[in-house]
């Protein structure tokens, strides 16, 4: 029997930047598409300010034209609370990400609230996911350096998730929001926070540029620390626009998903499948980017 690795599908880091709005019928059509092609863990909405965000709108009327979650994963971003009474309201969410940078001047940028006072709203919005039958992931923004010369080591790193540990926050992904760690500090930081806390429930969001030789070094990285949870999107589509580099996106799904396959490992993906979602996926971006 093959490892088993929970790969997280994420059309929404895909399409919040496009300038034109998706139908939310093409929305939930093509979210439809990766459930038939076995995707059971997706990264689909964002409950945030319209004004922010306006490719998210229609978050609820695309969730209600999803078929119920049985088993499935379906995740809906939030940066306060306004969106957790949003979500806590919302047909067929199953979790929802709260991005927290350990990056101060980052935090602030974009939840407009310090790192400090982050911590009791983590606090307050465990509470309310727990208790509306929700569960919260947290994405530890910029979790791999940041280009704000903000303070950062790998042991601020380890800190931060046994910090949120100690809260009960289960589920938690480093993200690499800046876009230019490579394979070495992917690892060092990961296999630090797995041999403190443990990999179980570690994630890792990172971005790549299109070089599939790049992406497969940054996934080995991942897996030689002992994590078995990555994300990614099909086509590498979604950006870092951080990273001063237009060509730095998502992990793209169809080289992660088959070199995992390779590696013995197994996700949910029908491999056979790809070819045809990245060009959905390509195409809606033709359309709306």
């Amino acid at each position: 029997m093959k490892g088993r690795v929970i790969y997280v599908e994420c059309p929404r880091d895909a399409w919040q930047g496009f300038a034109r709005t998706i139908p939310t019928e093409e929305k939930a059509a093509f979210l439809r598409q990766l459930l038939d092609a076995g995707f059971d863990h997706l990264d689909l909405a964002s409950f945030v300010s319209p004004k922010w965000v306006p490719q998210m709108a229609d978050s609820e009327a695309v969730l209600k034209l999803l078929p119920p979650p049985d088993g499935r994963d379906y995740l809906a971003i939030v940066a306060n609370e306004r969106g957790m009474e949003r979500a806590l309201a919302a047909e067929n969410l199953t979790s929802v990400g709260y991005p927290f940078s350990i990056s101060e001047t980052f935090q602030q940028k974009n939840t407009r609230r310090s790192v400090e006072d982050s911590w009791p709203l983590v606090e307050r919005m465990l509470e309310r996911a727990r208790s509306g039958g929700l569960e919260l992931v947290v994405y530890v923004s910029m979790g791999f350096g940041n280009p704000y010369g903000d303070p950062w080591s790998p042991e601020a790193v380890v800190d931060f998730v046994g910090r949120l540990r100690a809260l009960g926050v289960r589920r938690i992904a480093v993200a690499d929001t800046y876009g230019v760690a490579g394979p070495e500090r992917i690892h060092e930081v990961l296999a630090a926070v797995a041999a403190a806390h443990g990999a179980a429930d570690l994630g890792a969001h990172l971005h790549s540029r299109p070089d599939p030789d790049e992406v497969r070094a940054k996934v080995d990285a991942v897996l030689d620390a002992g994590v078995r949870w990555l994300e990614g999107a099909l086509g590498g589509v979604g950006g870092c626009p951080f990273a001063g580099d237009d060509l730095v996106g998502n992990l793209p799904t169809e080289v992660v998903v088959p070199h995992l396959e390779a590696r013995g490992l197994r996700t949910a993906v029908e491999i056979e499948a790809l070819a045809t979602l990245v060009e959905a996926a390509t195409l809606l971006k033709a359309r709306y980017a």
